[in-house]
């Protein structure tokens, strides 16, 4: 069987969590991170959602060698992390939940999530463990046209579960609305649970290890 490294520069197809299949051009992998050329753009897929790799056959149409800009600098081995810090401030696609991605831009990169600036959502904190994927777009467009995104600054905290902490009493919204029980009011976090109360007043407890991104609306 050959080696991953066997892999680079060949056509492969992906099988990402989801159940979804990515192909590309195998460009570069790290020890959490692999790299595709989808034939338009690079993407950049955590390994922890990868659950297979194969070769592409040869019944699929041939994507042509990789071209245009890439998130990898002069580093000696890519990073999941430093592939994060060097998408900040640039305009990116990102996929996290459900089969719509998210337009915006990475504002910061701490311990295990980083904060993302969508015109939609505002300010999106997403744990480290549920990016699928991430990939830049065009670099003189905006998101939606939009000339002007504001930036909150903010005083941010080094873990997710002491971000959530400082959301409580608010009204926050849980992997993007998708499940009516995510939406309410951030109650309490404690004994690495969460307690939300719903619309109906509803109390659900949830598992903070299972959400994938959070924002005030």
């Amino acid at each position: 069987m050959k080696s991953v490294m066997q892999l680079i520069n060949q056509q492969i197809m992906v099988k990402v969590t989801g159940g979804n299949f990515i192909q590309g051009i195998f460009t570069d992998i790290g020890n959490d991170i692999l790299v595709l050329f989808d034939g338009q753009r690079y993407r950049y897929i955590p390994l922890i959602h990868v659950h297979k790799i194969k070769l592409s056959s040869q019944e699929e149409e041939e994507i042509s060698q990789p071209t245009g800009n890439s998130l990898i600098q002069q580093e000696k081995e890519i990073s999941y992390r430093s592939i994060l810090t060097n998408a900040k401030g640039l305009f990116i696609e990102i996929q996290v939940s459900g089969k719509q991605p998210l337009y915006g831009y990475v504002t910061g990169v701490l311990s295990d999530y980083f904060v993302f600036n969508s015109p939609i959502y505002q300010t999106v904190y997403i744990p480290l463990t549920h990016l699928k994927w991430l990939t830049l777009h065009d670099q003189n467009a905006t998101p939606y046209t939009i000339t002007s995104l504001p930036i909150q600054t903010q005083n941010l905290s080094r873990s997710f579960e002491e971000q959530l902490k400082k959301l409580e009493d608010n009204l926050v919204v849980f992997d993007l609305g998708e499940d009516q029980d995510k939406i309410g009011l951030l109650k309490k976090i404690e004994n690495n649970l969460i307690e939300l109360i719903t619309a109906n007043g509803e109390t659900v407890i949830l598992n903070p290890a299972h959400v994938k991104s959070v924002y005030v609306p």
